[in-house]
């Protein structure tokens, strides 16, 4: 058995006002409540450090920029890596990414870590699938920007060996999408940390709306069984900015099965002990790639974008 203890630390709203340095400490509570517990490994939110920000749509590149860190870790940061590293857990964090390329071109990147138990980043992963919109949308009743506030990750979907097994990470609307789960898959992934941060209120189809729980788990758990792998799935829920927004941490088996799961929409901490073996109950088995896939039928999902319906 390759046992690892997990914890998925959600959390509840992050006022606009909220320094870094007031969220560093909610982080370095629920770190500290983790090591209480034992884990090896906790899990934070999508851009824990701050509001949800593409809530609001700017054309001020000053105010935008405000969210984005540019370095990690950073001045406000480094006390969350020097705690963890002293208590000997390792953690997966969520912020904004500003990267300025050899060219002095700016990036902007929803960006997700993996840091070792002694402080050490030892993965990164930029989100891919980037929803909502670019322009002004004012008939809604909130904007969803993310498409004005980042660009889409560059690297993939790739996995590292750390915590004794292979670990991938995936951010919020990337948890919808099954390429996500398979390109890890076929790269022997056995735990997928994913962060999200989900309003509740989903404009252009309001009859989803209380759906969300539902078909937030529904994706999580048909990617851990579809690909034989523990998924985290860590939320920021609650009512932050007048947006309430999912919660409903979990944390799933390959089976499919929920195995802990936060009951609140606030800072809580749900814990699971996780045997990293178990995914090859079914990587062997009923999901034994090698076996059974057949990638010449498959063409279309790697060659082709929007529908093509066949001719009338």
């Amino acid at each position: 058995m390759r046992s690892l203890i997990v914890g998925a630390a959600q959390m509840g709203p992050i006022a606009r006002t909220e320094s870094r340095e007031q969220v560093v400490e909610r982080l370095l509570a629920l770190l500290r409540k983790s090591a209480e517990r034992a884990c090896q490994l906790v899990v934070f939110p999508e851009l824990a450090l701050t509001t949800f920000f593409p809530r609001w749509y700017t054309e001020d590149e000053a105010e935008m920029l405000s969210w984005f860190e540019t370095e990690m870790p950073g001045p406000e940061t480094k006390p969350l890596f020097e705690e963890a590293a002293r208590v000997g857990i390792g953690f997966s964090l969520g912020y904004a990414e500003l990267s300025i390329d050899e060219n002095g071109i700016k990036h902007r990147y929803n960006t997700k870590i993996l840091v070792e138990r002694d402080g050490s980043i030892v993965g990164k992963y930029r989100k891919i699938h980037i929803p909502g919109h670019e322009h002004n949308e004012p008939w809604r009743p909130f904007q969803h920007a993310e498409r004005l506030y980042f660009e889409p990750g560059p690297e993939g979907f790739p996995v590292w060996r750390a915590f004794g097994g292979i670990v991938g990470m995936a951010i919020c609307n990337d948890r919808r999408w099954p390429e996500t789960y398979r390109v890890m898959g076929l790269q022997g992934a056995e735990l997928i940390l994913i962060g999200y941060n989900t309003p509740l209120h989903y404009a252009p189809d309001i009859q989803q709306n209380p759906l969300q729980a539902f078909h937030n788990h529904l994706v999580m758990q048909a990617g851990a069984y579809q690909n034989g792998t523990w998924v985290v799935g860590v939320a920021k829920g609650g009512v932050e900015e007048g947006v309430e927004s999912l919660a409903h941490t979990v944390i799933i088996a390959p089976s499919g099965q929920i195995v802990a799961q936060c009951i609140t929409n606030g800072d809580e901490l749900a814990v699971a002990e996780i045997d990293l073996d178990f995914t090859k109950l079914y990587k062997d088995t009923v999901f034994n790639c090698d076996l059974y896939r057949v990638p010449e039928h498959y063409r279309l999902i790697s060659e082709q974008r929007g529908v093509v319906p066949p001719p009338e």
